[in-house]
């Protein structure tokens, strides 16, 4: 099967397999007035419309060629979600306006909301049931231009609950067009059996390493593990000592870190060589610099600062500090009901002041290598996977200008195309 993109008004990408770092995600290769050829799921040819090959029509059935007129259109690669929590049962609606009201979070933990909430209702949801509602949420995800998603467990807080996420986290990388990388992360919160005792988080961390991880690796459940790093969650060396023994047992990790108090999150995930550190909204002068001169990325989540009315983290800083910054929705039943692609990008030009450049390539190769998939996604290059967002109008700045509006035409996964909705 051959795909045929011609006559684009306006091509960009980034290059290359590895993260880009500092003043360099400003950097995009732009081609106006540009074709894209891919066979079989994989890019082949790529230029000026002028050098556009002409493929003999004898040579094909005509089932075998599909060609999409992209005048007045702009190109990009997909998108990356790099970090959702999109499996889950039920919702917390109510919760959301308390804490507009102005209620605190324990005020909310003690009328029974808070994680604690979503755990109970994913345990009492069927796995057929999960996988039904996340499987929607996936193919609603794709009509925003994402052509790969991270999906955390973590709303189980015991072993058979997360076993049953993330069992419908791979049942949907099958399932699905999207790409789908799965993260252990029963290290959420301390379960409520587990903050009675003296050492509940470090006990229920042993329980982890001991019980949990053995089954996840056996039966291949997970890619990455995952960790809450925060104060009165879990601390340093207990997320060291979760993210270590998770290394040894052949997982890559990732860190939830430095998102309500300055703890030492980053720092630690640079120590480890966790492949990204998420949140950061109160990552330290020497975190920043730390991951600067790191390969772990910098994952930012806006949408999660806005829904809670906090600081949004600092992307200036670490951008112009160098480190390597991905951007990500953070979509989840508490503090993020959002996977608004729209959105996202508004709140990274407004509120942490990128630019459109900045943010495509966070949404793109940043976010690819922050689930290591840096090799085979993320760019529009001869020799990567044909995932492609085609934009309705001939101009990035559209991704802003058109503020919080879906401006996606085409999501294409593989060579396939998925008409927008």
């Amino acid at each position: 099967m051959i795909l045929i993109l011609k006559n684009i008004t306006r091509l960009l990408t980034p290059l290359g397999k590895s993260p880009i770092k500092g003043k360099d995600m400003n950097s995009l290769k732009i081609i106006d007035d540009a074709f894209l050829i891919c066979e079989n799921g994989t890019i082949t040819h790529i230029g000026e419309m002028k050098d556009c090959p002409k493929f003999s029509v004898d040579s094909f059935e005509d089932s075998q060629i599909e060609t999409i007129d992209c005048t007045g259109k702009t190109v990009v690669p997909s998108f990356v979600d790099s970090h959702t929590h999109l499996v889950f049962g039920g919702y917390r609606e109510n919760e959301f306006m308390w804490r507009m009201s102005g209620m605190s979070y324990m005020d909310i933990m003690q009328k029974g909301g808070g994680i604690a909430k979503s755990v109970e209702l994913t345990s009492e949801a069927t796995e057929e049931e999960l996988f039904k509602v996340a499987k929607q949420r996936v193919k609603d995800m794709i009509h925003q231009g994402i052509g790969a998603i991270e999906i955390k467990s973590g709303y189980g807080l015991d072993c058979d609950t997360e076993l049953k996420q993330l069992r419908v986290i791979n049942r949907l990388k099958s399932e699905c067009d999207a790409e789908i990388v799965s993260t252990f992360m029963g290290a959420h919160s301390i379960p409520k059996n587990y903050k009675q005792k003296e050492k509940g988080s470090g006990e229920y961390i042993d329980f982890i390493i001991k019980e949990v991880l053995p089954i996840v690796q056996k039966e291949k459940l997970a890619e990455f593990v995952d960790i809450f790093c925060e104060k009165g969650v879990f601390s340093i060396s207990e997320s060291e000592n979760l993210l270590s023994h998770a290394m040894e047992l052949g997982f890559k990790t990732k860190i939830h870190a430095d998102e309500i108090v300055t703890l030492g999150g980053a720092e630690l995930a640079v120590k480890i060589g966790c492949t990204s550190a998420d949140h950061l909204l109160h990552a330290s002068e020497k975190g920043i610099k730390n991951l600067a001169n790191s390969n772990t990325i910098a994952t930012l989540l806006p949408l999660t600062a806005f829904c809670l009315k906090e600081q949004f983290a600092n992307a200036r800083k670490l951008i112009d500090s160098g480190a390597a910054v991905s951007i990500a929705t953070d979509f989840n039943p508490g503090s993020c009901f959002s996977f608004s692609i729209p959105l996202l990008i508004a709140l990274s030009v407004i509120k942490m002041n990128m630019t459109i450049n900045e943010i495509i390539t966070a949404l793109t190769l940043n976010g690819a290598c922050a689930i290591d998939r840096g090799e085979t996604l993320g760019t529009l290059e001869v020799g990567k996977k044909a995932n492609i967002t085609i934009l309705k109008y001939p101009s990035e700045n559209f991704l802003a200008y058109h503020t919080g509006i879906n401006i996606v035409e085409k999501t294409i996964i593989n060579g396939k195309v998925i008409p927008a909705n």
